[in-house]
């Protein structure tokens, strides 16, 4: 079978609902990495929170992090390595005006830095549960211009505050609105998304985008499974995504909904 790019969203998609990776999708992933397709992690997740999962599949492939915002292979020099960024006084401006616009936390982060405003526990342990005097988002300490600035806010101010970040700084930045139970917006480079980040990597690795396979279950997956040659969405993804996919699973990501279909897809059952 001709070479593929398999792109794998995590949350959703990859992870099952304890946010881990089954046993089974594991060794389904090996199997098709083995059988010499690129199998990548492409997650809207820092690097931070993705390293360990990365790790334990135990593949050397390409990542892309940040929603397209960061490519690079963990552990290693990779010369294709590249990592988008906005201008930092937009931080600096928002963090100004938090009280006043209705957000209540912020994260500032690239690759390997991780500010924030002040320590909170919520969404999986995104934002930081305790911070030193380094880590706290400000003037001082955000010197380099940040790939990603995640904000919790008020529910009730949530669609206003994303008209006025698409009003005032929509020329260098795109707005994303999480899914789960908390009000999380994220802003990231302009331009910057998933499907981005899978062009880079077929590029670099010469696959056609009619063999790039794409797995995602959630709105930010969009562009991605919409690129992709073969674009399938999960069970449980939102019926948005359902309906520009080129397939969907019969399994959701809880019953190993990912490594059925690609093990039938790829042909890699014994």
């Amino acid at each position: 079978m001709q070479q593929k790019l398999i792109a794998l969203d995590l949350d959703g998609t990859t992870l099952n609902e304890h946010s881990v990776i089954s046993p089974r999708t594991k060794v389904v992933l090996q199997k098709a990495s083995r059988a010499g397709h690129i199998v990548s992690i492409v997650t809207g997740r820092p690097y931070r929170i993705s390293k360990q999962i990365y790790d334990d599949l135990n593949i050397k492939t390409p990542m892309i992090n940040f929603n397209g915002g960061l490519g690079h292979i963990p552990h290693q020099k990779w010369d294709k390595e590249y990592q988008k960024t906005f201008p930092r006084e937009i931080a600096f401006d928002l963090l100004k005006n938090m009280k006043h616009l209705g957000i209540k936390l912020m994260a500032a982060e690239k690759k390997s830095m991780i500010l924030a405003n002040n320590p909170y526990a919520v969404q999986d342990d995104f934002f930081p549960a305790s911070l030193n005097s380094e880590q706290i988002l400000n003037q001082q300490n955000l010197k380099t211009d940040p790939t990603s600035l995640t904000m919790l806010v008020d529910e009730h101010k949530k669609a206003a505050i994303i008209k006025h970040l698409n009003q005032v700084y929509g020329a260098n930045i795109e707005v994303g609105v999480w899914g789960g139970v908390n009000p999380i917006l994220e802003l990231e480079p302009k331009g910057v998304n998933k499907a981005e980040g899978i062009k880079y990597l077929a590029d670099n690795y010469k696959i056609d985008r009619s063999n790039i396979v794409a797995f995602g279950d959630e709105h930010n997956d969009r562009e991605m499974i919409d690129y992709a040659g073969w674009g399938v969405v999960m069970r449980n993804g939102t019926s948005a995504l359902k309906r520009i996919a080129n397939d969907i699973t019969t399994a959701d990501n809880t019953h190993d909904g990912l490594a059925t279909y690609l093990e039938n897809y790829l042909k890699l059952a014994k």
